[in-house]
């Protein structure tokens, strides 16, 4: 008996509160990446606050970033602005070093019109140090999007690719292959003399190492990266240089590279899952007239490996309430493991960005023989909750605020924000997604089996087993 699946997306918006952190939070994991680099955050308490709760960095430790507070003076016009910053970036360069600094402008700086395009240029003239000015504030619709912006301002300091004499883009399209030595094996390994290839999104060394491995056993091989862990070490970018991004939520850095930079963008699904990480290289290799070889086999190897988790999660079904722009693709991953996801809520869908993503959700949503779940642009948390207490999911992916109501209501939760900071792409980071969504589901589990309704009366307070995320 055959059952006809929708095969629609349907897309609808809602005109919801964003509950999500302060865009600026890409501070945490900028610095660690970029490690000659210096961030000045510029703004008020309430953002030197957050910073030192969210990052749980004391003072002391000296990271490399750093508060510029803004006080009554500054915000007044009473104080020289330009003055003040240019007192700070020289103890910065006297202490740190840095070869940038990286000004992160923030909601006040964007209030009370504070120039700091116009100071940069002249200040990085009289101290000798690159200054990038990124406006990572509250207006944006995703904490995740400062890292865009930080990386889209990045992305015009980056020097122009040259190609040799009598060499042009259409000559370097021809496959011609080059011998490049692989230490590991103790043999060469044959590259393709193809156009320049650009990856793009914050990545750490190990996941960086382990996508450049996955390209070269396709004989494709990575001209940089964007960010590179150096800033002298920037790719160059320019017509003839084909980009291709990591992240969902790097559409503005997608956008500069094309109009700016008049780089090819490559749009692929992302490398988050084994049937993402395998798109991702199947849709980069024909660029390059080449063949992708041998995917096939991984991916099936990969899947066998997961059978314990896949176990777990058959069958179980999740909503995606919408905090970091990523859940397209977990969500996608999940479904081709067997879940059942009735919504995905995202703040904000860039469908000519992630076209390539949402054509293989709809792809695996049919090969599983389940109907696409909805996705929610802006969803409103309100609407969103009813929903949920008339699905009852077995767990939601949820930012921080609402874990602990929902846990109270009986439904399994898991925090956004740790997709944002794990590592989940590539092939061999797949058991860790997993590992992740089945920590509730294994901990609601032994809860029931200890009924965890009933309520323990002590000191004449009622408490319950509910967990806390």
């Amino acid at each position: 008996m055959s059952t006809k699946i929708d095969e629609t997306i349907t897309f609808e918006c809602e005109t919801g509160n964003y509950h999500t952190f302060c865009p600026i939070s890409c501070v945490s994991w900028l610095y660690q990446k970029i490690e000659d680099s210096f961030f000045l955050v510029v703004g008020t308490k309430t953002c030197g606050y957050f910073l030192q709760n969210a990052l749980g960095v004391m003072i002391f430790a000296e990271p490399r970033y750093a508060m510029a507070e803004l006080e009554e003076g500054d915000i007044s016009a009473h104080l020289n602005d330009y003055e003040e910053l240019k007192t700070l970036c020289i103890r910065i360069r006297k202490d740190r070093d840095p070869s940038v600094i990286i000004w992160i402008g923030t909601c006040t700086t964007e209030i009370i019109k504070m120039d700091l395009e116009g100071m940069a240029p002249k200040l990085e003239y009289e101290i000798g140090v690159p200054i990038l000015v990124a406006r990572a504030n509250g207006l944006d619709y995703a904490f995740t999007q400062g890292e865009d912006t930080v990386l889209a301002v990045m992305a015009h300091r980056c020097p122009e690719q040259e190609f040799p004499i009598g060499e042009s883009k259409e000559t370097k399209t021809k496959t011609k292959l080059l011998p490049f030595p692989l230490l590991k094996e103790n043999k060469l390994v044959e590259y393709a003399n193809h156009p320049p290839l650009v990856i793009f999104g914050s990545l750490p060394s190990n996941l960086v190492s382990q996508l450049d491995t996955e390209l070269r056993r396709q004989f494709i091989k990575v001209s940089g990266w964007l960010p590179a862990q150096r800033y002298a070490n920037l790719p160059s970018l320019g017509d003839g240089v084909y980009v291709c991004g990591v992240n969902p939520f790097l559409s503005r850095t997608a956008t500069t590279l094309i109009r700016r930079k008049k780089c090819e963008l490559i749009v692929a699904p992302f490398p988050i899952g084994p049937d993402g990480t395998r798109a991702w290289i199947e849709r980069i290799c024909p660029v390059f007239g080449i063949e992708a070889q041998s995917l096939e086999e991984r991916e099936e190897r990969i899947w066998e490996s997961l059978k314990d988790y896949l176990d777990l999660v058959r069958g179980k079904s999740v909503f995606f309430m919408g905090d970091n722009l990523l859940e397209i693709s977990p969500a996608r991953f999940l479904i081709r493991c067997g879940m059942i996801v009735y919504e995905i809520g995202i703040p904000y869908m860039d469908k000519r960005y992630q076209a390539a993503e949402l054509a293989l959700l709809k792809d695996t949503c049919i090969r599983m023989c389940i109907p696409i779940p909805r996705i929610v642009e802006k969803p409103d948390n309100s609407n969103q909750i009813r929903r949920m207490c008339e699905l009852q999911p077995d767990l939601a992916i949820t930012g921080m605020a609402h874990a602990n109501p929902l846990g109270a209501r009986g439904i399994g939760t898991k925090w956004s924000v740790e997709f944002t900071f794990a590592q989940i792409h590539g092939f061999a980071n797949a058991r860790d997604v997993l590992e992740l969504v089945t920590r509730p589901l294994r901990r609601n589990e032994n809860l029931d089996n200890l009924d965890r309704t009933t309520l323990v009366r002590n000191n004449n307070e009622f408490y319950t087993s509910t967990p806390m995320y």
